[in-house]
């Protein structure tokens, strides 16, 4: 730890140690944030290393089509309209779908947003024959994307999108795809290597310097399209700093101004020192994700649920010092979708340890599991303490865990892959454990039980399948009343808590810590913080 703290030291003395001037008058305004990731995400359009990372070099350099409002903080945030003025089905043909886009917008290299710039940002990440393909990219958001079958231009600043099958969850799944320069990459000899230094959006930020696992620095983009959301501060240095307690060390000896997942232990010491702590409401759990293929063993209801039953969550909430609330399922028992679960999951050590009974476990005869967990990483929370407490709390009900800890980049390769992947059924792994964004339809509950989703057209980690669920999905996607999509909805959650498809512990509050320096920041409902908001 000591030595990944000298490292930062050494990354904070080579920063600016007085604020830069602009054309030799107005001082630069900087903020520096240690953020909870061991490097900088990908910087070419499509980030990698999580959903986390489209808040660092995602929706700051990039926009998307269809956006998702994450600069309020006292209610949910909504889809708004992003570089797409406007989006629309076809009452006579529902699968296709119009988008009107934004006049007026360049990118960063002065370049013109277009239906051209969609179509081949489209090709950039779904189609392996075109020159501009990257699979980095595509690994990233293909996966988000799934209802895409085909896309054309119909006018200088109109695309047509059909999909797959009728699907009236589709806009959800565009936040996540940003919108590169094609002439940028022309200009960096068509190098994706090379754009990564020199990328190209139409976003609020520009990238202006990257050292890779060192830092990024965005600086403001002045001629942004939406004046609403200009940056409020001029250069957002963006530091690497993995470990809890060393990201805390940085804010409070000085070298960062913010940080993301402070440490609980060290709350009381930040709060007196006049750093301030905020939170809020967060569409986002903290589960393990079970295997149902055959051989797993997670494929016995009694072994799922006894797993749920084991957990105490108030002292989890209690071992990150308030910063969660308990889960009772994927998705807070508020949401319009929660239903009607008959299984509870609360706390309850004989009911867990008879079910094991049943199943032909004890603690004498344990049941054995290998579980693949991420030694840190945003989204994660505290991770190793976290699974460290799951895994003797499991123990005492006669389920023995193995652990596979790998970087958190590592975890999404093999999520995206699936649990039937020989990287996890080949090497025993039989449940991940990763937190999950739940701020809408697609990502809270149907990627995970439509088993047209089964790795590699989706996520659908691990492999559950029911013609029935799958019926439910296809109601939903043909649905396009908000009413009747909630009730539908509402079953398909009831349905994942009532399977015990996931072992739920915690919902997370996605905490931060701010300087004093720090005069203005919005902590969004949702998974997604808006560094524009962010004022020194």
């Amino acid at each position: 730890m000591l030595s990944v703290f000298k490292q930062v030291h050494r990354i904070a003395l080579a920063l600016p140690l007085a604020a830069a001037f602009a054309h030799g008058a107005i001082a630069e305004t900087v903020a520096r944030y240690g953020i909870s990731m061991a490097d900088i995400p990908l910087t070419t359009g499509q980030p990698d290393r999580g959903a986390g990372a489209y808040q660092f070099t995602g929706h700051t350099i990039y926009d998307p089509l269809v956006a998702w409002e994450s600069n309020i903080g006292t209610r949910p945030g909504k889809l708004v309209p992003g570089l797409a003025t406007e989006w629309k089905s076809d009452p006579k043909d529902p699968k296709k779908w119009t988008f009107s886009l934004r006049k007026g917008v360049k990118f960063h290299d002065g370049s013109d947003f277009n239906a051209d710039a969609v179509l081949w940002n489209l090709e950039k990440v779904l189609n392996d024959k075109s020159p501009q393909f990257d699979a980095k990219q595509s690994a990233q958001v293909r996966p988000r994307i799934p209802s895409i079958a085909s896309y054309k231009k119909t006018g200088e600043l109109t695309v047509e999108v059909i999909t797959k099958d009728v699907d009236a969850l589709f806009p959800y799944q565009l936040p996540w795809f940003l919108i590169s320069s094609p002439a940028q990459w022309e200009k960096m000899d068509k190098d994706w290597a090379k754009v990564a230094f020199q990328p190209s959006g139409t976003g609020p930020f520009r990238l202006d310097k990257l050292v890779p696992r060192e830092r990024a620095e965005l600086v403001k983009n002045t001629g942004y399209w939406d004046t609403k959301r200009l940056a409020k501060t001029d250069r957002i240095i963006l530091l690497p700093i993995p470990e809890a307690l060393t990201r805390a060390n940085a804010l409070l000896s000085g070298q960062v101004d913010l940080i993301e997942t402070p440490p609980p232990d060290v709350l009381e010491q930040l709060k007196k020192g006049g750093f301030r702590v905020v939170s809020n409401v967060t569409p986002h759990v903290w589960p393990y994700h079970f295997s149902t293929l055959p051989g797993s063993p997670w494929t016995d209801i009694r072994v799922r649920k006894a797993a749920n039953l084991a957990i105490n969550r108030d002292e989890v909430v209690k071992l990150l010092n308030g910063l969660a609330t308990p889960a009772k399922g994927q998705i807070d028992a508020s949401s319009p979708w929660f239903g009607k679960p008959a299984f509870d999951i609360k706390y309850d050590l004989p009911q867990a340890k008879a079910l094991m009974a049943q199943a032909g476990y004890s603690k004498a005869k344990p049941l054995k599991a290998k579980v693949i967990i991420a030694q840190g990483g945003t989204g994660q929370m505290l991770s190793l303490p976290m699974n460290e407490y799951i895994q003797q709390s499991l123990a005492e009900i006669g389920i023995s865990l193995e652990f596979e800890v790998v970087e958190l980049e590592n975890l999404y390769l093999h999520w995206r892959s699936g649990a039937k992947a020989d990287m996890s059924a080949g090497k025993g792994i039989s449940a991940i454990n990763l937190g999950y964004v739940t701020s809408d339809p697609f990502y809270a509950l149907t990627r995970f039980v439509d088993s047209r989703y089964i790795a590699p057209n989706g996520v659908n980690w691990g492999n559950f399948s029911d013609p029935k669920v799958d019926a439910t999905v296809d109601k939903i996607r043909t649905t396009f009343d908000v009413k009747t999509q909630d009730a539908l909805l509402a079953s398909i959650h009831q349905t994942m808590v009532d399977q015990a498809l996931m072992l739920w512990v915690v919902h997370d509050v996605n905490p931060h810590a701010l300087s004093p320096k720090v005069k203005q920041f919005v902590q969004a409902q949702h998974w997604f913080q808006d560094l524009t908001t962010i004022g020194m």
